[in-house]
């Protein structure tokens, strides 16, 4: 982190869904905390014809809105203090000359450290990034960096393409990939409970894990977004990058230090080292599947095809479950299974670890049902939780056995959770690139989901439906390795 940190934060897209739902709040709550430095001010860029008086309202009814709670009017009004507005198109040349002018304005001093965030759409970073280089922001000896968000391309090849342009203007230590599911404290958690406890470490391989499961299911549809989603589906929208992310998080080696460059080094060769699936073997790996028609919470939704914006021809997945597997030392013969959609029974995000039975199972009376096995559950919503399984001895004279759980959760009772936003948003200021995403973990995660995206292309006929309210579809269990295998859908789903 730089001595003073960033003079300012631009805001691109400033009074869009992205900028309104979760930047906003999050720099809110860390302006409550006290973790913005005095110096720090906001330019938030967009194309309405406002006045800073307008921008202000905008903010207070953005926050009234998103963030959850009451706003305190001491703090909104500290926070507030800091923006001004700046009108301009996204294409606009003159907009970024006057975008430099007000960074350079004098009470700013020489500002060579800002962060510009790109909260539009991926297809308009080149412009924003091209037109900054044009009116002389963000190149060396200038500190300046951007922030992008997912999805990072739609193949491997416009991934690629994409990464020249950026590249282009900034160089890698500069960009700022955000996936906000690395942000969120269960999944940070991760790293400790594995590498800093000496009983968990030594088990965490092919010898005692049986298999690995991770979910990310959504109780919502498209929503306003089927313009977006109906060219991107799933597996772009989340497979690609949360659930891939969260895989190389439970797979990798203990990197040499916390350096962002060592996580990161680590994780890449999980991705390197997942077993390619051949064209002719996609099916037996991976499914899709859309929402239809169904009930949830008790009420009545459209299937996707009805869904407003949606193309009458679309094939898009709204659902999408595969098995991968890791071919090196620690994980060869696990499986991993993946799966994500939306309009499923409810919002919940898992990683489940299901370790391998005793081998030989003494308190088993023969002819009885098969006992369940150990898991580990780190649950990221809608509570975000660690728990252990185990077997323990029923009360009463007989010697049955039944499921413990250990609840292995850090929050004290009571104590609020960091937004994930919020940690992302403080380490862009502060310099951290640990839970940011390298180039080099796009472009693998793009090449192993590649055999995928071809064969689905390749077939336009519309996914199979599943029911809205449902866990997705039935067709989804072949997936498995074994018949005792079978899909967690919650904490105390034994």
């Amino acid at each position: 982190m730089g001595e003073q940190g960033p003079c300012h934060f631009v805001i691109f897209g400033a009074t869009g869904d992205l900028a309104s739902r979760k930047l906003l709040p999050a720099l809110y709550a860390l302006e409550a905390l006290g973790q913005l430095g005095p110096a720090l001010r906001f330019i938030a860029f967009a194309r309405r014809d406002w006045q800073c008086a307008d921008w202000r309202a905008h903010l207070g009814a953005s926050l009234d809105q998103h963030l959850g709670r009451a706003r305190d009017a001491t703090v909104f009004a500290r926070f507030a203090a800091r923006f001004d507005y700046l009108r301009g198109d996204l294409g606009d040349a003159d907009a970024y000359r006057r975008l430099r002018e007000a960074i350079e304005a004098p009470r700013a001093g020489d500002c060579s450290n800002v962060v510009f965030y790109l909260a539009v759409r991926p297809a308009e970073f080149p412009v924003v990034v091209g037109h900054m280089s044009a009116a002389g922001l963000g190149q060396a000896p200038a500190r300046h960096r951007i922030v992008v968000e997912k999805p990072f391309g739609e193949d491997i090849d416009s991934a690629r393409a994409l990464n020249a342009c950026l590249h282009r203007y900034f160089d890698e230590d500069r960009i700022y990939r955000i996936d906000h599911y690395l942000g969120k404290e269960t999944v940070q958690n991760l790293l400790v409970f594995r590498f800093a406890n000496t009983m968990i470490e030594p088990v965490w391989n092919r010898n005692y894990i049986d298999h690995v499961q991770i979910t990310v299911a959504e109780a919502g549809g498209v929503g306003a977004r089927a313009g977006y989603y109906d060219r991107a589906g799933a597996l772009r929208d989340m497979l690609q990058s949360h659930l891939m992310q969260l895989l190389t998080l439970v797979a990798m080696e203990p990197p040499a230090t916390l350096d962002a460059d060592a996580l990161r080094d680590e994780k890449v060769k999980v991705l390197r080292s997942i077993r390619p699936i051949a064209a002719d073997a996609v099916a037996a790996h991976a499914i899709r599947a859309r929402y239809g028609a169904g009930q949830i919470a008790g009420k009545a939704v459209l299937g996707y095809a009805e869904e407003p914006g949606v193309a009458a021809d679309s094939a898009t997945e709204t659902y999408v479950a595969a098995r991968f597997c890791i071919d090196n030392w620690r994980w060869r013969g696990v499986p991993f299974y993946l799966r994500t959609g939306k309009r499923l029974a409810r919002d919940f995000s898992l990683v489940a670890i299901c370790f391998r039975q005793p081998p030989q199972l003494l308190f088993h009376d023969a002819g009885a049902p098969p006992i369940d096995p150990n898991w580990v559950l780190l649950s990221l919503q809608p509570d975000e939780c660690m728990q252990i399984e185990l077997r323990a001895k029923e009360p009463g004279l007989n010697l049955n056995t039944r499921v413990v759980r250990l609840d292995a959760s850090y929050r004290p009772a009571g104590g609020v959770a960091m937004e994930a936003y919020q940690t992302l948003l403080l380490d862009v200021i502060r310099e951290d690139r640990s839970l940011f995403i390298r180039f080099d973990e796009v472009e693998w995660a793009w090449r192993v989901l590649d055999p995928i995206l071809r064969a689905w292309a390749t077939d336009r006929t519309a996914p199979a439906d599943y029911a809205a309210g449902s866990w997705g579809p039935p067709d989804a269990e072949r997936l498995f390795d074994r018949p005792d295998h079978r899909w967690r859908n919650g904490i105390q789903d034994a």
